[in-house]
């Protein structure tokens, strides 16, 4: 029997300046809706940016950068 390989959704985000802190992002991108939930899947450590686990909000981005909620994936362009 083959394997099947899921092969996550990534989108692309465009930061203004194109720089944006990973908080800003998870909202911004639609991962979550309010910065209260960010914190939250930030504190139950279910980010990843570039396949690590993060949990500062803060966190600065830079383009080529790929942040992870889920089985959703987004990247700073």
């Amino acid at each position: 029997m083959r394997g099947v390989m899921m092969v996550a959704e990534m989108d692309d985000f465009q930061a203004k300046d194109g720089m944006i802190r990973l908080g800003q992002l998870l909202k911004a991108s639609g991962l979550v809706m309010t910065g209260g939930e960010a914190k939250m899947v930030l504190a139950e450590e279910r980010v990843r940016v570039n396949g690590e686990l993060e949990t500062r909000r803060g966190r600065q981005l830079h383009p080529g950068d790929v942040v992870s909620l889920g089985g959703e994936s987004v990247r700073l362009t």
